[in-house]
Order: C-alpha cells, then sequence, then structure tokens
C-alpha cells in the first residue's frame, strides 16, 4: 500500500510539474515578443518547467529578505521543533527556522555558484581561444598544465586546497573556478581548434587582423553554442560541489545558510522518520535537473536537428 502510494504521488507530481510548464509557456508566448514567443512556441515542456524553475529561484534568491518569515540566524525557538503554524519546515539544531534558512541558502548557494561558474568561463574561455589561435608553445604549455590538473580528482584537490587557504568566500570562489576553468578549457580549444581551419579564418589573417579580432569576431560567435550549453553543465557542477564541500564542512561556513550544510546539521531527523533534511537535497536536485533541462533545449536548437 505504501509502495503504491508512492508511486501516485510521483506520478502526481510528474503531472503537476508538466501542467506547470505548459502554463508557464503559455503565458509566455503571450506576453513575449514575437521573437521570443516564437521561440517560446517551439519549447518542450520540459524546458518551459525548467524555466519556469529558475526563475523562482532567481526571485526567491533576490528578494530573500522580504519573502523568510525570519532572519537567516536568528534563534525562533527550541531545537528540531516540529512543522506547525507558525514554522511550517520546523526548526532546526540550533532553533533556527528551517523554511527562512533555505530561502536565504538560494540566494547564498546559488549566487556564489554562478559567480564561479561565472569566472571558471572568463578563465577557461579565454585561455582555450588563445590556445587555439596562437598555438605553437603557448598551446603545448597550457594544454600540458591543464592535463596535469585534471589528473587529479577535482574534490579531492578542492578539499586539499581549502585545507591549505581557508574557507572564506572568496578563497572558495577562487579554488573551485581555477580548477573547473580546465574543463572550460578542453572545450573551448577543442571547438576553436576546429574553426581556426575555415576558409573565413585565413581570409581574415589576409586582410591583417589581429589575435583579438580573430578571437572575439571570428572565432567566439561560432563557438557559442557549445559554450553556452557548457555554461549551464558546468554551473550544475559547481552548483553540487558547493554543497557537497558545504555538506564536509569546507564550503560555506556557519552561520551562512546553505544547502549542503543543512543537508548535514539535520541528518539526525532521519532517523525519527522526518523528512525536513532532505527538503534541502531535493532543492539542489530539482535546481540541476531544472538547469539540464533548459540546456538539452538549447543544445538541441543549436544542433539545428528538427523533431
Amino acid at each position: 500500500m505504501g509502495i503504491l502510494l508512492n508511486i501516485l504521488y510521483f506520478i502526481g507530481f510528474i503531472v503537476a510539474a508538466m501542467a506547470a510548464g505548459w502554463l508557464f509557456k503559455t503565458v509566455m508566448t503571450l506576453v513575449s515578443p514575437r521573437g521570443i514567443a516564437k521561440e517560446m512556441r517551439t519549447a518542450p515542456l520540459t524546458a518551459s518547467f525548467g524555466m519556469l524553475m529558475i526563475l523562482i529561484y532567481v526571485v526567491v534568491a533576490v528578494f530573500a529578505p522580504l519573502i523568510a518569515p525570519y532572519p537567516e540566524t536568528q534563534i525562533v525557538g527550541r531545537e528540531f521543533q516540529p512543522w506547525d503554524g507558525e514554522h511550517w519546515l520546523g526548526t532546526d539544531t540550533l532553533g533556527r527556522d528551517m523554511l527562512s534558512r533555505m530561502i536565504f541558502a538560494a540566494r547564498n548557494t546559488v549566487g556564489i555558484a554562478f559567480a564561479t561558474t561565472a569566472l571558471a568561463f572568463l578563465i577557461g574561455s579565454i585561455l582555450g581561444l588563445l590556445a587555439a589561435t596562437v598555438g605553437g608553445w603557448l598551446d603545448q604549455v597550457l594544454s600540458r598544465a591543464v592535463d596535469a590538473l585534471m589528473a587529479i580528482p577535482s574534490l579531492i584537490f578542492q578539499l586539499l586546497l581549502l585545507t591549505i587557504f581557508g574557507t572564506s568566500i572568496v578563497t572558495l570562489i577562487l579554488v573551485i573556478a581555477v580548477i573547473d576553468s580546465t574543463r572550460v578549457y578542453r572545450l573551448a580549444r577543442a571547438v576553436a581548434v576546429n574553426i581556426v581551419v575555415m576558409d573565413y579564418i585565413e581570409a581574415a589573417k589576409l586582410r591583417g587582423e589581429g589575435k583579438w579580432h580573430l578571437i572575439t569576431r571570428e572565432i567566439l560567435p561560432n563557438a557559442l553554442a557549445p559554450l553556452v550549453a557548457e555554461f549551464g553543465l558546468r554551473f550544475c557542477f559547481v552548483f553540487l560541489a558547493i554543497s557537497a564541500l558545504s555538506f564536509l564542512g569546507l564550503g560555506l561556513q556557519p552561520p551562512m545558510a546553505d544547502w549542503g550544510s543543512m543537508v548535514k546539521e539535520n541528518a539526525t531527523l532521519i532517523s525519527f522518520g522526518d523528512i525536513t533534511p532532505l527538503l534541502p537535497a531535493g532543492a539542489i536536485a530539482l535546481l540541476t535537473v531544472s538547469v539540464n533541462f533548459v540546456v538539452d533545449w538549447q543544445l538541441h536548437r543549436a544542433s539545428g536537428l528538427k523533431e
């Protein structure tokens, strides 16, 4: 009976998600400019649901102080209070409101993950496109350095560097961005290597165009589609990495709210049949799936394939 009930809950969630995606797609088609409306009509329901969830996460992150019923670090009751009308998701191990901390964690985790991903792409894309354009010794030096860094498991490398340099937010962003930029470098270089041999690149070189013009005006526009798709995927990996490091105690530090550390702090409740520790994990999973839905759609559009 319990298994059947869980299956019904899952089916109900899928139906509700598809209905929400269809409603969001319909509304965006009606209110958007003609070009965006045309793209929205071709979007699958999964991508529409993903965009809706991303929009909700962004709104919650931006307006967290206005939405949250209590401040992020305020103790409002005794520890591990059950769900009630005053504390909708109960309280945590110190008596802080779980709903408020879930909301503030959206700002902290998602905001830092986006900044880290942007920095990783800035470093990796510039170096990858430069290596492919210049070639020679610069390409060899950068590629061998990237190979050496990628040979070390990323999580172990992050733990080592954070243990050495500390766990401040700036250090966390720099460490993860530098390590993840190696993956971006490999993709950017692989895409650019196939572009630099094209005839229009040779024509630009014969016109006397410099390296910066070739990278920004000729190579980057043609490499943008796979890089944008990789940005979405890389954001998911960075987002999960920050949550994992916080769970291990080397990510965002208390009393800052973070979904990874919230799972760790309230894990004892699982022994008593309380699903509260699973809510931060569910928030992580939902955003990851939503971003992948949108990335899959963008990859399909960029490929030129038809349904």
